[in-house]
């Protein structure tokens, strides 16, 4: 009796916990679930009010009052100028733009904040900065990953193009759709369509159509989490258990790609899209996912619960333009979920990289609303709406104290403090001690790795650039490796590049602690700022303790820590065996202090 249960179900399709039918029939098309009312009333999936007046201050400051709360102070002049700068450039403030802002700032505090943010946006260090959140989710990396990891000799062209598109302003409506199809667009950059690519790959695969086949359905997962927020690839061999997303769905949305793969054994593919003409398998949905069991052929179509029903569909062209309509509420709200949560330190709505029906609902969702709608307003200016969230009295705030009450933190009473990424700390170490290399773009710089991590690679893989200025570069210009990560970046959660991340983890472990304290880059960053303190100041402590409290914190040295301060080193010369190694342990202490690991 059980067998025919068991039977019965694998024929008429499982239900999901929510309801929905797991279909996974030889016809997927014909048996195509309809996209009802009841699935159209998520959240997610609801049109954008027509009207979304207000301001930013004025949504968060609505649900304050309710839960009966108040916004915290404006932060001071020091902790701001760290802040924002951090923010925009990724680097920490240099101590003589600390001064002249907090002049201006004692004058007319809008205009010197109005001042500084358009200098740091009008740098090329905003680019590289932003850069990186969108590398994240476009999945970058120099190698393929898997057994053999090989490089990709031109795969920092599309990097730099991020960088440079990011830097001039490009309408972000332009941005990406020249990512989905600028091969195919008129005065297109097909450079940018190295986003489809950008995945892991294994050209040696002895099946070159089951390649193919995983090459497509990831590129196909990639594009409907990016830009839809949608796990359309849990569509691949069933109807999706929770979201009213079809297996049609998911395969009318690789048909869009189907041209642009054609694989040959042990070949990469290009930096860049191209579209084939001849010997291009047709597009089918697979049954049960299986490249084997090819089922039914299907055109190329929009998902159904982004509004593409009836709509007509070609090529990637129209795909590139259906996703960035001004209306495509999914599209609006991804995008702005996400821009806020790299501001603020987490998202609107908790799970960015999944807006369906098991996505939890915004804290704020007129404020979510308002912002997707403020995109398409803005010119689609990635520069404006930075402005516009940073402008903002919620931004400015100070940061939320220790005893500060959940309700109160989700609701935004307080600026969240936020960790530097490991990339983020590496650049601020070489940036407070003179040594960061600002040149841009080219090839990724081969930095040295432990032993216990290149003596797992190949000979070639573990070259090292030898220039010494070039291993001082941005880390966004370090080569990226799926397979071998710095440790600095690994401990720190930078992704693995296998999938699109939408929101690192933050964890906390001993590693990060030990790494901070006992690596070879840290403890040379600590002796290099120690040796450049004395430079200047000779024995003189407390002006060695001011100065290196500039450069890290953005302030001047309170009473207690040039006490503290000189107290430790005094201390520490007989252990140290000298007035330099102790002041170069005073420097590490500095670099391991919160205040420097963290954005207040």
């Amino acid at each position: 009796m059980k067998l025919q249960i068991l039977t019965l179900s694998l024929i008429l399709g499982v239900m999901s916990a929510h309801g929905r039918a797991i279909r996974a029939s030889t016809d997927p098309v014909k048996d195509e679930a309809p996209i009802t009312a009841k699935d159209q009333e998520h959240w997610a999936f609801q049109p954008l009010p027509k009207k979304a007046e207000g301001s930013l201050d004025a949504f968060i400051e609505a649900q304050l009052t309710e839960a009966g709360l108040k916004r915290s102070p404006q932060a001071p002049a020091e902790t701001l100028i760290r802040r924002i700068t951090f923010d925009l450039t990724g680097l920490p403030p240099v101590p003589e733009q600390v001064a002249a802002f907090k002049i201006a700032f004692q004058k007319a505090p809008q205009q010197a904040l109005e001042a500084l943010m358009d200098d740091l946006l009008a740098s090329p260090q905003y680019g590289e900065h932003w850069a990186q959140w969108w590398l994240d989710m476009a999945r970058f990396a120099e190698t393929d990953g898997f057994e053999h990891d090989r490089e990709r000799s031109r795969a920092w062209q599309y990097r730099d193009w991020v960088v440079e598109a990011l830097n001039k302003d490009q309408p972000f409506d332009d941005f990406v759709r020249q990512q989905i199809a600028g091969d195919l667009l008129p005065q297109g950059e097909a450079v940018a369509t190295g986003f489809l690519f950008s995945g892991p790959d294994m050209p040696d695969l002895n099946n070159q159509d089951e390649r193919r086949h995983v090459l497509l359905n990831e590129i196909t997962t990639t594009v409907g989490s990016v830009f839809l927020g949608l796990t359309i690839g849990c569509a691949q061999c069933h109807d999706h258990a929770y979201d009213p997303l079809s297996q049609a769905d998911f395969y009318r949305l690789r048909a869009f790609f189907s041209r642009a793969v054609l694989t040959k054994s042990d070949r990469p593919l290009g930096p860049s899209v191209r579209e084939y003409t001849e010997r291009v398998p047709a597009s089918v949905v697979y049954v049960r996912g299986d490249f084997r069991r090819p089922g039914p052929a299907i055109d190329p179509g929009f998902p159904r619960i982004g509004g593409g029903l009836n709509q007509p569909a070609q090529d990637r062209t129209d795909l590139a333009h259906w996703i960035t309509r001004p209306d495509n509420a999914l599209f609006l709200r991804t995008m702005a979920n996400r821009l806020w949560q790299q501001h603020f330190g987490r998202p609107l709505a908790p799970t960015p990289g999944d807006l369906g029906v098991q996505s939890e609902v915004p804290t704020h969702p007129a404020l979510l609303n308002w912002l997707a709608a403020e995109l398409p307003r803005q010119g689609w200016s990635l520069k404006k709406m930075h402005k516009l969230i940073l402008m903002s009295a919620t931004y400015q705030q100070t940061t939320q104290p220790a005893a500060m009450n959940e309700e109160a933190v989700n609701l935004y009473a307080a600026m969240p403090r936020r960790r530097l990424t490991g990339e983020m700390l590496r650049d601020a170490m070489l940036r407070v001690t003179g040594q960061l290399n600002l040149k841009a773009g080219g090839p990724g710089v081969h930095l040295p790795l432990p032993k216990e991590i290149s003596g797992t690679l190949l000979k070639k893989q573990a070259a090292v650039t030898e220039d010494l200025t070039e291993q001082k570069r941005r880390s966004l210009y370090i080569f990226a490796r799926r397979n071998a990560r710095q440790p600095i970046f690994d401990l720190f959660d930078r992704p693995d590049a296998l999938a699109s991340c939408s929101r690192r983890e933050q964890s906390t472990t001993a590693p990060q602690a030990l790494l901070m304290m006992n690596s070879e880059f840290t403890q040379s960053m600590a002796f290099s700022l120690a040796q450049q303190a004395q430079e200047r100041h000779g024995s003189d402590t407390p002006s060695l303790i001011t100065w290196i409290a500039q450069r890290c914190f953005a302030r001047r040295a309170t009473a207690a820590e040039q006490s503290l301060g000189e107290s430790f080193i005094q201390a520490q010369i007989p252990r140290a065996g000298s007035f330099q190694e102790a002041l170069a342990d005073y420097c590490l202490a500095v670099l391991n202090a919160n205040e420097f690991v963290y954005i207040d």
